[in-house]
């Protein structure tokens, strides 16, 4: 075993031992203000599908077919082929640029994008269809200050967080804010990281330093969380977990796929009870 292998893996153990027991600490607001800062850095290239976000881009491949599919199982609002969505209501926590936002928005949803960085949100709204006008709009708010608003509380048939909460400070209560914000059966959409010896080497080492698939800096391992500990937080704030789907990504050929190896990334799909 290598020295750099074993100062990884005793650096991992460390950090496992200290990250659940941190995400229990009370904190106002799920949001790091550091992680503010570093995405304020990149909000002008939320829309160059070869750039810093390029992975993100092709995970819509993935996501968008894996949202639309469980939400017209779970709905009876629509037929319309067209516009399958057509009738939901939709949030998209931390959406960035809009790269999510606007396709579900395309499929006939309304959708409305909040995000922590008011940059990421004036990309989002300068590169708006004006066909979307009407369905797609976005808002600089956190999720915590959306839930002070009363006309939000239910309102929502689908939560989404999709490479979200590997950057947040408090998990438990950002799944807890999701429920509150949900219909009775709405569904919530997560899809992040697992904390894991492969996502240090591979979704930090390898993608930030190696590859360069994103920015240095990107991502802190002790925020990426096990599907067994997220599950448990799913089920402490009363929702059952529908699906738990590992995801692969192909960094030479730029694309996802589904697989039953949960090591590095993966998808969660659960009902509010």
């Amino acid at each position: 075993m290598s020295s750099l292998y074993r100062s990884s893996f005793s650096m991992i153990s460390r950090f496992r031992t200290i990250t659940f027991l941190s995400r229990q600490l009370s904190v106002r607001s799920s949001v790091d203000p550091d992680e503010i800062n570093r995405f304020r850095q990149l909000s002008s290239s939320w829309w160059n599908e070869t750039g810093e976000y390029a992975a993100l881009h092709s995970l819509n491949q993935l996501r968008i077919p894996f949202i639309r599919e469980q939400l017209l199982q779970s709905s009876t609002k629509t037929n319309d082929s067209r516009k399958p969505l057509n009738g939901l209501q939709l949030l998209d926590i931390g959406c960035g640029g809009g790269i999510l936002s606007e396709p579900l928005a395309r499929l006939g949803a309304s959708v409305l994008g909040i995000d922590a960085v008011s940059e990421n949100i004036s990309t989002a709204q300068y590169h708006t269809e004006p066909a979307l006008k009407h369905n797609l709009n976005y808002k600089h708010v956190t999720l915590e200050e959306l839930c002070e608003n009363v006309e939000h509380i239910e309102k929502y048939d689908a939560i989404i967080a999709s490479e979200v909460i590997e950057h947040i400070n408090d998990v438990d209560s950002f799944i807890g804010n999701i429920g509150k914000l949900l219909k009775p059966k709405g569904l919530c959409f997560i899809t992040t990281l697992n904390q894991t010896m492969a996502s240090y080497l591979f979704g930090i080492i390898a993608a930030e330093y190696i590859l360069r698939i994103v920015p240095a800096g990107t991502h802190s391992w002790n925020k990426f969380i096990r599907p067994s500990d997220l599950l448990v937080l799913f089920e402490k704030n009363g929702f059952s977990v529908l699906l738990n789907n590992g995801m692969l990504y192909n960094p030479i050929t730029n694309r996802w796929s589904w697989s039953t190896n949960k090591a590095i990334n993966y998808a969660v799909c659960a009902a509010k009870n």
